[in-house]
């Protein structure tokens, strides 16, 4: 047939070396390739350093200078959350050099605690104040299996509670109650915020206590302006002009 088998090998090794070979294409301006390509000339990247403090950060930033591009941000992106970002390279790309979260409230809004946790929550989760040394004395002494005595018209709610050695004395809950809870980095001043102090009772009768975020949020933008300002006030000089504090 004039058509032998070595031919027809030489030419399905040609069909599979044309198929290993990318084929680029220019579509409308844009450039295309049907081959998945690695660069070897991009830029490479350092992980972040992590860490959990703001102190960490200005540290790196004041004692590794060297390490910095000439523009650099700080980016506060929450009150638990900044990271130390660059400007954009050549890449049109960021590094991130350094990045800081903190969890520092264990509490749970919104959500009911038996009477041990809930003080030990309200001495340990909060900065101490007369309100919470106010909501400490209602709750560490409402009366178990008193519950027929609590009244509660929507706003306000009224207990019962121990007064000395045998005594009683029906009290109106405090509502609503301001208090700074550890919610952002302990190096700033913590937000102060409202919040809504509720009884409840198990089934056996003994009390439940929750509070409730009254302020909408608000203290997170608070909680970012001091964290900024922090920032900002303990950078050496010679980086305000170099590093943009944003949040």
């Amino acid at each position: 047939m004039g058509y032998d088998l070595r031919d027809a090998i030489d030419y399905l090794v040609d069909l599979a070396e044309e198929a290993k070979e990318p084929k680029v294409v220019d579509i409308a301006g844009k450039t295309y390739c049907d081959k998945s390509l690695r660069r070897y000339d991009k830029e490479e990247k350092a992980d972040p350093l992590t860490a959990t403090s703001l102190n960490s950060l200005l540290d790196y930033i004041n004692g590794k200078s060297d390490e910095l591009r000439e523009s650099m941000i700080i980016h506060v992106e929450s009150p638990t959350s900044v990271r130390l970002i660059s400007g954009l390279n050549k890449e049109r790309d960021r590094e991130e050099l350094f990045r800081i979260t903190t969890n520092p409230n264990g509490f749970v809004f919104d959500s009911y605690y038996d009477q041990e946790r809930f003080i030990i929550n309200m001495q340990t989760a909060f900065q101490q104040s007369e309100e919470t040394a106010l909501i400490l004395t209602v709750a560490g002494n409402v009366e178990n299996k008193t519950i027929a005595n609590y009244g509660d018209d929507g706003t306000s709610q009224k207990a019962t509670i121990s007064k000395g050695i045998a005594g009683k004395e029906d009290v109106i809950v405090p509502n609503p109650v301001t208090l700074k809870p550890y919610r952002t980095f302990l190096e700033v001043d913590q937000p102060e915020s409202k919040f809504i102090f509720r009884i409840g009772e198990e089934r056996d009768g003994s009390p439940i206590f929750k509070l409730v975020e009254a302020d909408g949020g608000i203290w997170k933008y608070a909680a970012v302006d001091r964290i900024k300002e922090f920032i900002r006030e303990n950078l050496k000089p010679e980086f305000l002009d170099r590093i943009t504090i944003i949040g």
